[in-house]
């Protein structure tokens, strides 16, 4: 079960192979983990295959995981950080 404070983000540092680290909102991340979930619907983990929406999809994994594989050897991350204000 994922901590509480995981739905209590401010932004989230997403690391891609071979790209230098960028800032996200939840909501930019959700619409790059819909955009990459779109094209491997034949190809989810066990966890995703159990969920129908791509919408719904991209929000668990957002939610729940920290990093996603994206080819072999190859995985994309993302980490909440707190900004502070």
């Amino acid at each position: 079960m994922p901590d509480p404070i995981m739905y209590q983000e401010d932004m989230f540092v997403v690391l891609m192979p071979g790209e230098e680290e960028v800032f996200m909102t939840p909501d930019e991340l959700l619409a790059k983990l819909k955009n990459i979930l779109k094209d491997r619907q034949d190809d989810l983990p066990r966890d995703l295959q159990q969920i129908d929406a791509i919408e719904d999809q991209a929000r668990h994994l957002r939610d729940t995981s920290c990093d996603f594989d994206l080819n072999p050897g190859e995985a994309m991350q993302w980490y909440v950080v707190r900004l502070e204000k």
